[in-house]
């Protein structure tokens, strides 16, 4: 957990800390606001309630929502094939940078998940794949169109399975 929490902090922009301390400034502003104005019960408490919703709520959705804007990009998965006489599952697709900054690296991973003819189990099946690989691609220009191709092993299962691709960029 804690290397977890490190890789979290370390990973941090400029814009992110400006988000939390927007946040953090906001809610000590309604919380002395919501003092200020103790007299007025409804109205404090609501000042109160609403301060605590933005110190939760805003650095929560705000990092979500500003990293969906800052680092959108597409990946696709263009091929996967199970090799023979290899325990392994080769991917191979594409990733493209759809924002309108340089990315210095995007982690791409490739995971196996299992399949049933049952939806609920399909979603927690997600949470739990068979195998997961990964790999890092560097420096990839904005509009640009970049291949990888990702062995996934050792994978020994031998029933229906389906391989999934997603990507984090920086």
């Amino acid at each position: 957990m804690k290397s977890k929490i490190t890789t979290f902090v370390n990973g941090l922009i400029t814009y992110d800390y400006i988000l939390f301390g927007a946040a953090f400034g906001l809610f000590i502003l309604f919380v002395v606001l919501g003092i200020i104005l103790r007299r007025k019960t409804i109205l404090a408490t609501f000042l109160i309630i609403l301060s605590f919703s933005i110190l939760f709520l805003v650095p929560t959705l705000g990092y979500v929502k500003m990293h969906e804007y800052l680092f959108k990009n597409t990946t696709v998965l263009t091929s996967q094939k199970k090799l023979n006489f290899t325990n392994a599952i080769v991917v191979k697709g594409t990733i493209k940078n759809d924002s309108k900054f340089h990315f210095k690296s995007c982690t791409i991973s490739a995971s196996a998940l299992r399949v049933s003819k049952n939806k609920f189990k399909n979603y927690i099946y997600t949470f739990k794949p068979l195998a997961k690989m990964s790999i890092v691609e560097e420096d990839i220009g904005v509009g640009e169109i970049r291949e990888f191709k990702l062995f996934i092993e050792p994978f020994t299962y031998s029933k229906d399975y389906n391989v999934s691709v997603g990507s984090k960029c920086r």
